[in-house]
């Protein structure tokens, strides 16, 4: 009997096939299945730009869990000259940046991913992580250095906010050996808890007292027993701006973020500290995204109106 010739696969049973390998964690095939839906969906006819864009986009998502970090950059930027500000090549591409320690391009693509929605958690984490990165390597100066972050427009912003993965899950990069504090804390003991509020009590005390450096001493004891507790971060960024350490202000609102990503405390104040440190445009982008939280915030309008006086 002669046999059936074999059926070619249409790009989108190749893609959705690339998808089910892809989360069996067969991330090898799930590539080599997307490859062939990108050679399919390039014959065709009639192609949208967006269908290429999610294709590349998908392959770098394999790439980055394979660790080829280079394959996964240059699919995202295939993916967003198709569809530029597309959230997922964004993110990966970061992601892929981090992982081999190009973190001024990694943090440039997590604040555009910040334009587009404030709320995506991976982004905030990502931002946060590349600032302490960049601290240590470069010093307070270190966003002089950056390249530029592209504007995104609103009519851009509009439309892929309704689209936007907030609950995409991006790899962590593993750890690097440069003596970066680590986002995750542990757990402290019931023990530490009740030692750490009571310091805490304490520091609150002595801020009523308008004793900021020794109110600074007590919150600084109360993290080291519960490092955990966002409140005393705050707390003690207050007591920073109050004697002017900016820097320090900034770092401690970094870790409160890295808790609480939407914390309005601790936007509001590292946009202040920003404001005495000269570096307005991050200043304007924290305000951004408090006022995406809390669009009536008297506080942060107020510091936006004297911000955009400034420039």
């Amino acid at each position: 009997m002669p046999q059936k010739q074999k059926s070619r696969r249409s790009w989108l049973e190749l893609k959705q096939a690339g998808n089910d390998r892809f989360k069996t964690g067969q991330y090898g095939e799930a590539s080599g299945l997307y490859s062939e839906a990108i050679r399919e969906l390039e014959k065709a006819s009639e192609k949208k730009p967006e269908d290429l864009a999610i294709l590349y986009s998908n392959r770098a998502a394999s790439y980055l869990k394979e660790g080829n970090c280079a394959e996964c950059v240059k699919d995202c930027n295939m993916s967003l000259e198709l569809q530029p500000f597309n959230v997922k090549s964004l993110l990966r591409r970061a992601a892929a940046s981090e992982a081999v320690e190009r973190y001024r391009l990694a943090y440039v693509d997590y604040k555009t991913a910040l334009q587009i929605d404030c709320n995506i958690a991976a982004a905030h984490e990502g931002t946060n992580r590349m600032s302490k990165a960049l601290t240590e390597a470069d010093g307070p100066s270190w966003r002089e250095k950056l390249p530029p972050i592209p504007t995104v427009p609103l009519s851009i912003r509009e439309k892929l906010t309704q689209q936007s993965p907030n609950n995409i899950l991006i790899p962590t990069p593993a750890p690097q050996q440069n003596g970066s504090r680590e986002a995750k804390k542990k757990a402290p003991s019931d023990k530490n808890i009740k030692k750490a509020q009571a310091q805490k009590e304490e520091g609150n005390a002595l801020v009523k007292k308008g004793e900021f450096r020794k109110a600074i001493e007590k919150y600084s004891q109360s993290i080291k027993n519960n490092p955990t507790e966002i409140t005393t971060y705050t707390n003690r960024a207050l007591c920073y701006l109050s004697v002017k350490q900016y820097s320090d202000a900034v770092r401690d609102c970094d870790d409160a973020l890295m808790i609480d990503s939407g914390n309005i405390k601790a936007l509001y104040r590292r946009a202040q500290a920003l404001k005495e440190l000269q570096d307005l445009k991050t200043c304007v982008d924290d305000l951004n995204n408090l006022l995406h939280v809390d669009p009536k915030n008297t506080a942060a309008l107020k510091l936006m109106e004297d911000v955009q006086m400034m420039k």
